[in-house]
């Protein structure tokens, strides 16, 4: 098959280049930057610019793989495509539905209202900035064409955001002797899909030509679950120490990623949907999901290998003793 991927350099897109090389396709990646995997073709070019994907509009592609964010950059990529590529993959978000309260929730509930602009830079708008782009795939090449895969929260080797490799690495590094910082949040859902099942899902999907819309995302697990796997991936014997929500939050620590903060932690019940949908359909359609212990595992290896320069989720050291030493004040 001829393979047109829009990017080829970073971590997800990356990865599902590397697989339909090694699939023996033929793989034509489109990237500003030059690190696409070996055995692969470079056309480097900014999607920024408006005819950036023009001179590929002549040739003919079995699919085209896009992960972008920025509306514009899919209404060119569909308009200069849509008669040139069998099927049109697109990686979305969860973050498109317009309620994360309903916990088991599946892909007909109801969008976020797509971004009209073709650009943006408020983080708020990141849903919407993704429905905009379904919108324009959809409305391109029809549904019989498109496999739009809504992706929850991805983890594994190359997590750069931190978030699914903290946990792990805490336990395996307890800040204060044999005790681990965690809110106290029993019924939250979390879910992790490991990067590497969602871009071989992807491929097969490709190579047996299924379209449609899914959510495509880890099994559910409670928090407490999901520390667990943690615990055993860093073969740990510390203790769990657990902080009141509202402590937490009076303390300044954040919630789900991002400096000072204990990740995939949702105080907001009406976040719990979230990391909580139903991603029954991809699975009937295909999608295999591994153990989440050996995601966390494989994460937990490649960030020992490759350590960080700089905390981007999580606690540090010393805040992480300085909490603990405060709660077992309070306790006393």
């Amino acid at each position: 098959m001829n393979i047109l991927v829009l990017g080829g350099t970073a971590w997800l897109s990356h990865r599902i280049a590397s697989m339909f090389v090694d699939g023996g396709h033929d793989v034509t990646c489109v990237a500003r930057g030059s690190s696409v995997p070996a055995g692969a073709r470079l056309v480097n070019a900014d999607r920024d610019v408006d005819d950036a994907l023009g001179a590929l509009a002549g040739e003919r592609w079995d699919a085209v793989i896009d992960v972008a964010r920025q509306p514009g950059h899919v209404r060119t990529a569909v308009r200069d495509l849509a008669s040139a590529a069998g099927m049109y993959v697109f990686v979305s978000t969860g973050n498109v539905y317009a309620s994360h309260q309903e916990v088991g929730a599946d892909e007909d509930a109801l969008l976020v209202e797509p971004l009209a602009a073709d650009h943006f830079t408020d983080p708020e708008q990141y849903g919407a900035a993704k429905a905009a782009c379904e919108e324009a795939a959809l409305a391109a090449f029809g549904i019989d064409r498109v496999l739009i895969a809504r992706a929850g929260l991805i983890g594994g080797p190359g997590d750069h955001t931190q978030r699914t490799s903290y946990w792990p690495w805490r336990f395996a590094h307890p800040a204060a002797e044999h005790t681990v910082l965690v809110p106290d949040a029993p019924e939250l859902p979390t879910a992790v899909i490991d990067v590497r099942d969602l871009a071989a899902w992807l491929v097969r999907c490709v190579e047996g030509g299924v379209t449609g819309i899914y959510n495509a995302m880890g099994p559910v697990l409670t928090f407490p679950a999901h520390l667990a796997a943690a615990s055993a991936a860093a073969r740990s014997s510390a203790i769990a120490v657990l902080a009141p929500e509202p402590w937490l939050q009076e303390h300044d620590v954040s919630e789900w990623a991002g400096p000072r903060s204990l990740p995939l932690w949702l105080v907001d019940r009406s976040w719990y949907g979230f990391n909580g949908r139903s991603n029954a359909r991809a699975v009937a359609a295909g999608l295999t999901l591994r153990p989440l212990v050996e995601t966390l595992e494989d994460g937990l290896a490649e960030r020992a290998a490759h350590p960080p320069d700089v905390h981007l989720a999580g606690l540090t050291d010393a805040d992480e003793r300085a909490l603990i030493g405060e709660l077992e004040l309070r306790a006393e």
